[in-house]
């Protein structure tokens, strides 16, 4: 793949989002707890991010760190889900295949609420280890089954940890997904060499910082961080640029309490602004785009 590093180059399509608005959001909430790997699950290794680095050797099981990613779909999702519901945000559920087979309630009840979910791959790792196309093609098959299952309907975004393979696109494309979010590069969608639609994602406005010992320490400081983001963003929308802000965020992360402030706080601050954003899922996004630039 030749890297673009020109993009639109400084000239951005002229247009307005559904509403009127120059300026997107889109709320993702990650639902990766059990498709994390876990030697438990009979997966070669086990995920060693988490609340702490983990000290359990390598290929020894390692239960507290299956506990700290379970405690996502056994209590987080639900705080979650009650805090979307009363602020009205649409979100985008980032949704991995192992994970909606195994905690099926919660996911249905997220797509029963009307959020989008999306595919997060079968597993939560990087695409870009698998070692063949039909190996890859195989687990995304089964994630999307398992999601269809779940949702009541297939995906039609996709989203995997890392980077995609040398093939992730020919296959989405092939499945007719209409949008994938493995961009980090721009402010707004845009079309990749094959015509595939890009809706960026951005790891920065993202809480998984809360575990990385640069990021957030305080929930305040991530709520700080996303209302400085849509300050800028929004001074640029009022010059006339349209742009997209993407904020993510995680079951066992901000559905713990000291964290979940700052999952209300920038559902509160979203509320607060929303006359002059639109607050849409990525496939809603998508098709908007699509329409507004063809």
């Amino acid at each position: 793949m030749t890297r673009d590093l020109v993009g639109y180059g400084g000239t951005w399509p002229d247009f307005t989002w559904p509403n009127g608005a120059r300026l997107a959001v889109s709320v993702v909430v990650n639902f990766e707890e059990g498709a994390e790997q876990q030697v438990l699950d009979g997966d070669p290794a086990s995920e060693r991010i988490g609340e702490v680095i983990s000290v359990v050797p390598e290929g020894k099981p390692d239960q507290g760190q299956a506990q700290i990613f379970g405690y996502g779909t056994r209590a987080g999702v639900w705080r979650m889900a009650r805090a979307l519901d009363r602020h009205e945000v649409p979100a985008t559920i980032f949704a991995c295949g192992r994970a909606a087979e195994r905690a099926a309630p919660a996911l249905s009840a997220l797509a029963r609420a009307g959020h989008e979910v999306a595919c997060h791959g079968w597993l939560w790792r990087p695409h870009a280890d698998y070692d063949s196309a039909e190996e890859e093609a195989a687990d995304l098959d089964r994630a999307i089954a398992a999601i269809a299952k779940a949702s009541g309907e297939p995906p039609r975004g996709f989203f995997c940890r890392g980077a995609e393979s040398p093939w992730t696109r020919a296959l989405l494309r092939d499945r007719g997904f209409v949008y994938t979010s493995n961009g980090f590069d721009d402010d707004l969608p845009y079309r990749d060499s094959d015509g595939l639609l890009v809706v960026p994602y951005a790891l920065d406005s993202n809480d998984m910082k809360f575990f990385h010992p640069n990021g957030f320490v305080r929930a305040r400081e991530m709520v700080d961080y996303v209302s400085d983001a849509l300050d800028v963003l929004q001074a640029e929308a009022d010059e006339g640029l349209p742009r997209l802000l993407n904020i993510g965020f995680h079951l066992r992360i901000v559905g713990r309490p000291g964290r979940f402030k700052a999952f209300q706080g920038v559902l509160a601050e979203l509320a607060r602004r929303r006359d002059d954003l639109w607050i849409a899922r990525r496939i809603d996004i998508a098709r908007a785009f699509s329409r507004a630039v063809p």
